[in-house]
């Protein structure tokens, strides 16, 4: 528990909050025994870093409307920003789970570290104050908030992909990093985007976000997803209507 607490910064006077924090819903289930998990400080912890961050960007926004607050917090709250947040202190080495859904890669899925990040700012929270999370939260999303303070209309090519590709099918694109290159304080990252079985573009970057994002623009440049368009399009023309009269015709 010491290094967790070392790495996010916060000594919890209530180390149950802490394990509480920690523990995926998997391990209950796995063990058959009543066991505490993280899912309702997950629910407390989204409100909290909603209200937290909503403040900051309506103080630092005086002149914003509601719709342009609203987008800035998307780009912080989002599931790939929790888990951006949560890989910042390897946060799925610590999660206490099942031996099954460790083996199926759950200390490093999106959704779980996502919940497991919110789960914590709900504990620091019940163990602290809405100050100690607050303090919690503008350290560990200082990165994406001096973004946005930066450049609050940056455009946004991982959104502008998604929305896109969930026009046409709502699978959302997924960011591979395919290989890390040099020492870690200069390291070259390389990721390439995939959506429906589709490589859409790569792209490399000093961080594993530019390398997601090189990836996003290069996605968008190619407009490989055209292919996946077409070929729906044309099965569907291909389809004869005779043929559905037909079956209708055996079935009566």
């Amino acid at each position: 528990m010491k290094s967790i607490e070392n790495q996010i910064g916060y000594k919890f006077r209530n180390s149950l909050l802490l394990a509480e924090a920690l523990t995926h819903p998997s391990l209950a289930y796995e063990t058959q025994r009543p066991h505490f998990d993280n899912q309702r400080l997950e629910y407390l912890g989204d409100a909290v870093l909603q209200l937290v961050l909503t403040e900051y960007l309506y103080q630092l926004f005086p002149h914003f409307t509601e719709g342009n607050l609203t987008k800035l917090r998307s780009r912080l709250v989002s599931k790939q920003a929790l888990e951006t947040y949560a890989h910042r202190f390897s946060l799925g080495d610590y999660l206490l789970m099942g031996k099954g859904e460790e083996a199926s890669g759950g200390r490093q899925r999106s959704s779980t570290l996502a919940d497991a990040f919110e789960s914590l700012v709900g504990s620091i929270y019940l163990d602290g104050s809405l100050e100690a999370a607050k303090a919690f939260i503008m350290r560990h999303c200082k990165e994406e908030i001096l973004a946005i303070h930066e450049e609050p209309n940056e455009i946004n090519p991982k959104g502008q992909l998604q929305e896109i590709l969930q026009s046409i099918n709502p699978t959302s694109p997924q960011y591979r990093i395919v290989s890390e290159n040099g020492p870690d304080h200069c390291k070259t990252f390389e990721s390439k985007v995939i959506w429906e079985d589709i490589e859409l573009g790569a792209g490399a970057g000093n961080s594993k976000k530019e390398a997601e994002t090189s990836a996003a623009k290069a996605a968008l440049k190619a407009e490989l997803w055209q292919q996946h368009s077409n070929a729906v399009s044309k099965k569907s023309k291909g389809k004869s209507p005779s043929t559905d009269l037909d079956a209708v015709a055996e079935k009566s």
